[in-house]
């Protein structure tokens, strides 16, 4: 399909491997027509940009419509070649998001670059890594983007109870080790930032709300959100004291801003308060939080929490003694 003039849905099931036997042998028959429709979905699903265009010589006629893959739209740029070698590794990181959400984009790439005629030197096949996309969320934001409204739980820190959050998605990034979602919240009619493994439930497709203002123009929307994060990160700063020899002089000293001082202080960014103090309280007596005053109520609230647990704990098993 990849002609200037396309081919008829007829030349296709005549001459496609996987339509033409069944086509010779019944014809058009309602289970093969169905499976051209399946094949023309997944087709667009994975980013093909499937045309359909008139006969020139009938034209109008729905019966005779010929289907295009415009070559200029599916083409990589002339000027990016990749070695046997390259492509090998490409097809490696795809395997590796084969069972995540990402899994999609990963074929979509990689029919892109057996198109241009190139194939693995070596399949690859003795190491076959997988990372799952851990947040159900992701798929169902990734479609949305600019073109649908969706709402959401979304439970804060500090919040008993989620809240229902409407937004139209305009981009998903990765900063910091965790997906972000920018949207434009409906109801603040305002853009947001929300972190998806905050989100508690489904996401719900919401064609009562947006519609003025859809579609929406994604353009960018994700360079937006990443440089908004990494401002954020870059103006929060951590001071912290870490015992050295600890795991926490370990997992942190590395990041910090600065050189570890002798006594043990260094210096982390960082994006968000709550995120931060989860990861602290995992350390336990190893590491003192000394700024800022926010960072450090928080890393004590949840010490408290966890000392009140285990009082609980500990009256529960005296009183079955």
């Amino acid at each position: 399909m990849a002609t200037e003039s396309g081919l008829t849905k007829g030349d296709i099931l005549s001459t496609v491997q996987g339509y033409s036997a069944r086509f010779a042998e019944s014809g058009l028959t309602s289970a093969l027509d169905r499976q051209f429709e399946r094949d023309k979905d997944e087709l667009r699903d994975l980013g093909i940009p499937l045309q359909t265009i008139d006969s020139p010589d009938r034209p109008g006629d729905n019966t005779a419509l010929r289907y295009l893959i415009p070559k200029g739209r599916y083409d990589l740029p002339a000027d990016i070649e990749f070695s046997p070698r390259e492509l090998g590794l490409l097809a490696l990181a795809a395997a590796v998001w084969r069972e995540g959400s990402l899994s999609a984009d990963s074929r979509r790439a990689l029919m892109k670059l057996k198109a241009r005629g190139i194939e693995a030197s070596e399949p690859l096949l003795g190491y076959a890594p997988t990372i799952r996309v851990r947040d159900a969320s992701f798929d169902p934001l990734q479609k949305a983007q600019g073109v649908a409204a969706v709402s959401f739980p979304y439970l804060k820190p500090g919040e008993h109870e989620p809240r229902v959050r409407t937004v139209v998605p305009l981009a998903i990034v990765q900063h910091d080790g965790r997906w972000h979602l920018h949207a434009h919240d409906i109801d603040a009619s305002a853009t947001r930032t929300f972190l998806l493994s905050r989100i508690v439930g489904p996401v719900t497709p919401r064609p009562d709300r947006g519609s003025g203002l859809l579609p929406m123009d994604t353009v960018g929307a994700a360079d937006h959100a990443a440089a908004e994060l990494r401002q954020l990160f870059d103006s929060n700063e951590a001071e912290l004291v870490v015992q050295p020899g600890t795991d926490a002089a370990v997992r942190l000293a590395h990041r910090s801003r600065r050189p570890m001082s002798a006594d043990g202080v260094i210096v982390l960014g960082y994006t968000d308060t709550d995120i931060l103090a989860d990861e602290l309280v995992g350390f336990g007596p190893e590491v003192e939080v000394r700024s800022p005053d926010r960072l450090r109520r928080a890393v004590s609230a949840r010490l408290a929490r966890v000392l009140a647990l285990h009082a609980d704990a500990g009256g529960r098993e005296s009183d079955r003694g």
